[in-house]
This record gives structure tokens, sequence and C-alpha cells, in this order.
């Protein structure tokens, strides 16, 4: 598994109110702070985790509308063991499908 660092972005397949939604449960009962709109901070032991999103236009295909966002993910103080065990468990809250 690739080891995430300290700062990546993703295209998530969901609406803002599906992230929204999922955060709460994703973040595996760290502290979650919502003040601005598209923003949310995680604290993570001593460190911070703070996810930016802007909803982009959906992808289209044939007749599918799919909807897609930008998060952009950046931890600070944050160290990769700690980094790796958060996001294995985030991910987990937040992909859809499976396989």
């Amino acid at each position: 598994m690739k080891q995430p660092s300290e700062q990546f972005e993703r295209e998530q397949g969901c609406t803002e109110a599906e992230w929204l939604g999922w955060l709460p449960v994703a973040v595996h009962g760290h502290p979650l702070h919502r003040n601005v709109p598209g923003e949310a901070i995680v604290e993570i032991d001593a460190g911070t985790l703070t996810l930016r999103w802007q909803p982009l236009e959906p992808r289209q295909i044939a007749l599918i509308r799919l909807p897609r966002m930008r998060v952009q993910y950046r931890f600070d103080g944050v160290d990769e063991a700690a980094r790796r065990g958060f996001m294995r468990l985030f991910d987990l809250h937040i992909q859809r499908g499976g396989g």
C-alpha cells in the first residue's frame, strides 16, 4: 500500500452532502472541527489533518451523471505511522462500491 504523504489531492465521487454525512464516522472519534464552508480540521494525536473540498462538474458517461468533488488533504505534525493508520480507516468509510 502506498504511504500517504503529508499533502495530496483526490477526486471523490460524491456530493458535498454525502461527504459531510460520511466525515463524522470516517474520522473514527478524532475531534472534527468545521468552522469554514468547504473545510474541516481533524485532530490526530498532537497534529492535524486539514481537509478542503470543492464540488466539481459531474462526470457524464452516456446518460449517467456522476457527482465529483476535489478534496485536498494536508497533514501537519502527524507522523507517517499515524497518517497510514488514519487513512486506512478513513478510506474504508468513504470508498464506494467495493470489490
